[in-house]
């Protein structure tokens, strides 16, 4: 065999080698930051007192610890938010509203909203759950999860629970 001939056998093998290191580095890289989006599961969004006068007294009644959420999260990049919503009753929820209002991080509120989350929880049971954002132009993300690259805004939320759904017949 020529010299020439190693080499061209040798050019497909390195040409492999550089393929796979990069593969396995992509890989690498979504793994760090899967990592770092669990840490925010750990961080509960802040519950609003029945105090602060945005409610009607008419709802002061419904426990405000019959359900809680943790977890949440928004990306600047994000059309949706999301987040861990768990049923603290010994009863099964069909839907449950919440008025989730929207801060930056010195306080000053930039939106609130009332949504309806559609879900099926068990007592006890938790799932992820996903709400269309209120951020449309993408500017803001959520403070405890991943900084962005582009500009963007830091925010917090804080939630109210003002009702929930109980089907008849469970």
């Amino acid at each position: 065999m020529k010299q020439r001939d190693k080499h061209i056998l040798t050019l497909p093998l390195l040409l492999s080698v550089i393929v796979m290191s990069l593969c396995i580095s992509t890989i690498d890289a979504r793994t760090k930051t899967t990592r770092k989006n669990l840490q925010s599961a750990e961080v509960p969004v802040v519950v609003l007192e029945p105090s602060d006068g945005l409610l009607p007294d008419s709802l002061a009644q419904i426990d405000p610890n019959a359900v809680t959420l943790k977890g949440y999260s928004k990306r600047a990049s994000d059309s949706k938010e999301s987040f861990f919503i768990t049923n603290n009753t010994s009863h099964r929820m069909s839907a449950v509203r919440l008025l989730l209002r929207y801060t930056t991080m010195s306080g000053e509120m930039l939106t609130q909203r009332s949504v309806t989350v559609p879900v099926s929880l068990k007592p006890g049971e938790t799932k992820l759950v996903s709400v269309k954002s209120f951020d449309v132009q993408r500017l803001f993300y959520y403070y405890a999860g991943p900084k962005p690259r582009k500009q963007a805004t830091a925010f917090q939320v804080a939630f109210r629970l003002t009702g929930y759904d109980i089907p008849v017949g469970n």
